[in-house]
């Protein structure tokens, strides 16, 4: 298990600095995802990693040893592509074998390990078919085997399930978290799909525009994002925002109830925005609540997503899915205060609103 550490990185094209003075560490044994919309600098991020761009500043190292000046094969990483960059006139087993064959490896040695491979990913019953002959599935699981047969520092998976559809992304998805829990290498993977990276991370690196958004634990970036724009992006559905104005302390919410978030000072007179997860809203009469209007019912089967017009916002909410509701009619939609995030003018969370006790006032 291998450390990653990337210290004031700075990427250019031309005068545009696409890669912003990036600094931080990925641990031994640690499952990061970077992730972001398309444009972000996540994928040039991790081809720097890989030694695959070259960048202006800065120092990348791993397991303490820097490698700016190193080629690629030299980094002792493996990576797996979006398009998974097999050789197509040649078998399974050459796929997976011929980096060792290269290396003079012994046969004993070449074999042992693609047993191993081949019976981790369960693909013994294909090592003598062409790319060709195989699924999208087969494919991604044979370019993980020519990545895993090295025993690499590092596995670098530059959005590997793209080219999939929807059902065997959640199956390849699957396969590559127990494939972590097995190996417990340091793996890093880019991705624009924030479900993706919520189920496989250990950490998550948000990117937006070059920079560093936030970094933590799904849990954390989930329940405490630092802005707006991580708000929006972790969750499915995203976070809802809700404008509101907060005078003397207070907030007047749609439908005449008031909400003072503890640790907001009875001087405070600002305009925010008004954070509230889908799963976060109940039909309930209690605590703090928002009247409303509901112009969309999605049934999933265990779960209903209601779209309700509240103050000309539409919000969502994820209510069980034996929930009696009818297009067009009122709805009171209550929450938790406790579970609520303020964001200033700004963009960014207000610390003091992410307080857990509020008080609540009819």
């Amino acid at each position: 298990m291998t450390q990653l550490s990337i210290r004031n990185v700075v990427k250019r094209y031309g005068d545009a600095e696409v890669i912003r003075r990036l600094s931080f560490d990925i641990q031994p044994g640690e499952f990061a995802v970077f992730v972001g919309p398309s444009g972000c600098g996540k994928s040039t991020l991790l081809r720097m990693i890989a030694g695959l761009e070259e960048f202006h500043e800065g120092e990348i190292a791993i397991g303490g040893r820097v490698v700016n000046a190193l080629a690629p094969s030299q980094r002792d990483i493996a990576m797996v592509f979006q398009d998974y960059a097999l050789y197509p006139h040649m078998t399974v087993r050459s796929n997976i074998t011929l980096s060792l064959k290269v290396a003079g490896m012994a046969k004993a040695e070449i074999q042992r390990k693609l047993d191993h491979v081949a019976g981790v990913l369960q693909i013994g019953h294909l090592l003598e078919r062409k790319p060709r002959e195989l699924s999208g599935g087969q494919r991604q699981r044979v370019a993980m085997g020519r990545a895993m047969v090295r025993d690499p520092k590092i596995f670098l998976f530059d959005e590997p399930l793209s080219n999939l559809d929807a059902k065997l992304r959640v199956d390849m998805r699957a396969e590559i978290k127990q494939l972590h829990q097995r190996l417990g290498a340091t793996m890093v993977y880019v991705t624009h799909d924030q479900v993706e990276a919520m189920t496989l991370a250990d950490r998550i690196v948000v990117l937006r525009d070059g920079r560093i958004e936030q970094v933590g634990t799904p849990a954390e970036l989930y329940a405490q994002p630092v802005s707006k724009f991580v708000a929006g992006f972790i969750g499915s559905p995203a976070m809802n925002l809700l404008s509101v104005d907060i005078v003397q302390g207070n907030i007047a919410l749609p439908g005449s109830s008031r909400w003072s978030p503890e640790g907001v000072a009875s001087h405070v007179n600002i305009k925010a925005d008004l954070g509230l997860r889908p799963e976060h809203l109940t039909l309930s009469d209690d605590g703090p609540g928002l009247q409303g209007r509901i112009t969309l019912i999605e049934p999933l089967g265990a779960d209903t997503l209601v779209t309700v017009a509240v103050a000309d916002t539409p919000l969502v909410a994820r209510l069980p899915g034996d929930t009696v509701l009818q297009l067009d009619a009122p709805i009171r939609l209550a929450f938790n205060p406790a579970k609520a995030v303020l964001f200033g003018t700004d963009g960014l969370r207000l610390g003091a609103a992410a307080a857990a006790q509020t008080t609540y006032v009819h």
